[in-house]
């Protein structure tokens, strides 16, 4: 029996990393790890992302007493990061299971060009049953704060993937309408379905109870908020109970539940639309192609005539009949320069003609809006 979500995210913090203490928590990610392999197993695509290097180098170094200087949580994530990658890594060969790195930054969200080589790496590995591990490559980036947290980071990930559920593994069993440590009347809110999460919801989210990540419940209601508008639902849960991301996958987990307010499709339309501005960027296609797509397929090369202007991949071009009106627009996987090339070649010859490919599709009917 299929569970009803097919591609997740799952998020983790240091707390989950380190099980709250300052050494990592060898049996919890074992624990962890053999959760997200058990749905894999079943047929769920699965996506990590993953916080704790910093925290990992801070261990492997014997906890030197270091500056919040930047530069000095750069060099404890280059240290950690491979190594917390080394326990995924040997983790999951003992479940049958590969892994692969994916360090991301916020240019990889807002350039084009960016997001589809990171779309296409993952749906790629995904493809291959390879889990994707993400973190943000705080190593290099010199704005590593500006994307927030990896909260952030998992939601925009969903986005990216298409993603159905994102679970946001923390130290507490949900979103409480209070601190439950203080105030023994809070109650576990259980589901948000509003289109704006209600002022009470965000006055509720408080601070980190472990202190040891840079994500607070507000950063996972932010998260939630960016996910749910991406097409994706969130659930909150907490990383202590027993086969908690199982259960969540299966759609029967506590905790809270954000229902998502766009389909994946539409939020698909609108990053589409976000960078159209018309002008003589476009592809011609012929006939036969025109009434694929009409009925649901992709624009392959062997359909296009010709085009005109000077676009580069991951621009958003028109899309145009033999007399000119315009069909629709879409995100363009190959540049004008590569269709001078291919253009009018079958599929199956792109490679050959170019020396790569970025895959059969000028334009995926997912990243098309037909008019």
């Amino acid at each position: 029996m299929s569970l009803p979500y097919q591609k997740i995210v799952v998020k983790i913090g240091t707390s989950t990393i380190t099980g709250k203490t300052n050494s990592v928590d060898y049996p919890g990610i074992i624990d962890l790890m053999r959760q997200l392999c058990t749905l894999c197993d079943k047929g769920v695509s699965v996506t990590l992302v993953s916080s704790g290097a910093i925290a990992v180098g801070r261990d492997a170094l014997n906890f030197p007493h270091l500056s919040k200087h930047i530069p000095r949580k750069q060099m404890l994530f280059a240290v950690g990061q491979p190594r917390l990658m080394a326990v995924y890594n040997k983790i999951l060969r003992m479940y049958g299971h590969n892994a692969a790195e994916i360090l991301l930054t916020r240019s990889d969200f807002v350039q084009r060009a960016n997001y589809l080589n990171a779309r296409n790496t993952l749906n790629a590995l995904l493809d291959q049953n390879v889990m994707p591990i993400i973190n943000e490559n705080d190593a290099v980036s010199i704005n590593e704060m500006k994307l927030g947290d990896n909260d952030t980071l998992s939601a925009l990930v969903s986005g990216l993937i298409g993603a159905d559920l994102l679970i946001l593994v923390t130290d507490q069993d949900g979103l409480y309408t209070a601190d439950p440590s203080k105030d023994p009347d809070a109650k576990l809110i259980s589901v948000v379905d509003s289109p704006e999460i209600p002022a009470e919801v965000r006055e509720a989210a408080g601070d980190s109870v472990s202190g040891l990540g840079t994500g607070g419940m507000a950063t996972k209601v932010h998260a939630a908020d960016i996910a749910r508008r991406l097409g994706t639902a969130v659930m909150i849960v907490n990383g202590q109970e027993p086969d908690i991301i199982i259960k969540a996958a299966s759609g029967q987990a506590s905790g809270t539940l954000f229902k998502p307010v766009n389909s994946v499709l539409e939020s698909r339309k609108r990053f589409i639309l976000t960078d159209y501005h018309g002008g003589e960027n476009a592809v011609i296609i012929d006939a036969g192609a025109a009434r694929a797509l009409q009925s649901g397929k992709s624009l392959l090369p062997a359909g296009i005539k010709s085009f005109t202007g000077a676009f580069s991949r991951g621009d958003t071009i028109r899309i145009l009949d033999t007399d000119k009106r315009e069909v629709g627009v879409g995100v363009t996987n190959y540049s004008a320069e590569n269709l001078r090339l291919m253009n009018g070649c079958k599929a199956n010859q792109i490679e050959t003609i170019l020396g790569y490919t970025y895959g059969d599709e000028v334009i995926h009917h997912d990243f098309m809006i037909l008019n």
